[in-house]
């Protein structure tokens, strides 16, 4: 990947999800949230949950386990929505079947 020159441009949202595919983590992005990263360069999370080091900010798909298959992705999304429900609301009804 490489700047295109002219392509910048703001888009308001109370939301932003990254999806960076099978690029690993990039460093530029983990300082900019202050997250840690473990060993393999994932952003670091606790074993079955999303919450990174930094307060509200939270990882799933390749940003956490690494490359991986899409049904991990598919799981973990819906993992990781009901985790920032709780965060968010105190509680979840949200289904991860």
């Amino acid at each position: 990947m490489a700047p295109v020159e002219g392509s910048e441009k703001k888009i308001p949202a109370e939301l932003a999800l990254i999806a960076a595919g099978f690029l690993g983590t990039e460093r530029y992005i983990a300082e900019a949230f202050g997250v840690e990263l473990n060993q393999r360069t994932n952003v670091a999370t606790a074993p079955e949950h999303y919450a990174t080091s930094a307060k509200n900010v939270f990882a799933a798909g390749d940003m956490r386990r690494g490359q991986s298959l899409v049904v991990w992705a598919i799981r973990e999304g819906r993992e990781v929505a009901r985790e920032v429900d709780e965060s968010l609301m105190g509680y979840s009804y949200l289904s991860v079947q």
